[in-house]
């Protein structure tokens, strides 16, 4: 019997959190071949019970499961986990799609976009997929394909991060400190460095000796893994915004050859993913709002940069929890069905963040 024809054992590691939760609608959304599920958290969560289907599916404690028999495994746990974890599955047969950044760089482990380079996934030696951080996510299904065309050759982006990024407690303190704000209360962070409601903070995850995050040189690392082009310039600004759902990036790309924003509207007309939004005299041009609960990457605001030869402006947003993480770890785990590529020798594997 065929992938095709058959349905399949699947975990979701880190089913209690935002992901975990969206990657299981997603499985019922997309009506994936699920014959049975085991989801999966920690201690604190077992016992617990989580609805998929219409059906109760009793969490379990990860520490103590035995993951002999499952064949996908979806892991959004956060990088200890899968760093514990995951090879643990995969060297019990299982097909590992992983969202934390565990894995992401390393040479034998593929990073992958499902509408990019889903032809990364069969070269998978250790059983591990990785699906690439959020922002780069969204970044990829619109440079892809103008790459692929016309060369890029430097790319300035920089990220307006949602609060969900930064998982619920990142949700609560936008929530609390907004109350308390117009309450006329004191506020107090504590997720995040500093203010997050009615403020900006152009800083996402730990500074490194060169000036940038770790946040914003994962768009440098994972952009030229990705498109499998170590001479891409990037240079990254990530910000961390009061907005619940939603990235949004103003990236500016500089081409091999000279690219006129109706060239890229077309291309991108066609691009897997990716819906084009712009038309700014009718007030056409992509919200996070709107990209909220969306599977889409949405881009508008496509200018041509008059201060350089080869340069184009764009506006790229979508669902950092849905599309940035959760959406594409399914959309792998359906190549790998569709191409018949579970089980096979060489271990070829997605993983979901």
């Amino acid at each position: 019997m065929s992938n095709a024809q058959r349905s399949f054992h699947v975990a979701v590691v880190g089913a209690t959190g935002a992901v975990g939760e969206t990657m299981l609608s997603i499985l019922a959304e997309r009506d994936f071949p699920v014959g049975t599920l085991s989801v999966l958290a920690s201690e604190r969560s077992a016992g617990g019970e989580i609805e998929f289907n219409g059906q109760k599916v009793t969490v379990q404690d990860l520490a103590t499961f035995d993951p002999a028999g499952v064949e996908i495994a979806l892991f959004s746990a956060g990088g200890s986990v899968s760093k514990e974890y995951a090879p643990k599955f995969a060297a019990a047969g299982a097909v590992v799609i992983d969202n934390s950044s565990t894995f992401r760089y390393d040479a034998d482990v593929p990073l992958v976009v499902s509408e990019v380079n889903p032809h990364a996934a069969k070269n998978r030696p250790r059983g591990i997929i990785a699906n690439p951080n959020c922002s780069t996510m969204q970044l990829m299904p619109v440079l892809a394909p103008i790459h692929r065309e016309y060369g890029i050759e430097r790319i300035n982006v920089a990220t307006y991060q949602s609060v969900s990024g930064a998982g619920r407690s990142g949700l609560e303190e936008l929530g609390r400190q907004t109350a308390q704000l117009l309450a006329f209360q004191d506020i107090e962070p504590k997720k995040f460095q500093a203010q997050i409601a009615f403020n900006l903070i152009p800083h996402i995850d730990e500074f490194l000796a060169n000036g940038y995050t770790k946040e914003e040189m994962k768009l440098v690392w994972e952009t030229r893994k990705i498109l499998e082009d170590d001479s891409i310039q990037v240079n990254p600004t990530a910000v961390r915004v009061p907005v619940f759902y939603g990235h949004s990036e103003s990236v500016n790309i500089e081409t091999e050859r000279k690219l006129s924003a109706k060239e890229a509207r077309a291309i991108l007309a066609q691009a897997p993913g990716v819906q084009v939004y712009d038309n700014p005299s009718e007030k056409m041009y992509p919200l996070a709002v709107d990209a909220a609960g969306e599977d889409a990457t949405y881009v508008g605001r496509i200018r041509e940069d008059d201060t350089i030869p080869n340069g184009l402006n764009m506006w790229i947003v979508a669902d950092n929890i849905r599309k940035g993480a959760a959406l594409n770890a399914v959309q792998i785990a359906e190549e790998l069905v569709r191409r018949d590529l579970l089980g096979v020798k060489d271990r070829t594997v997605f993983i979901k963040k």
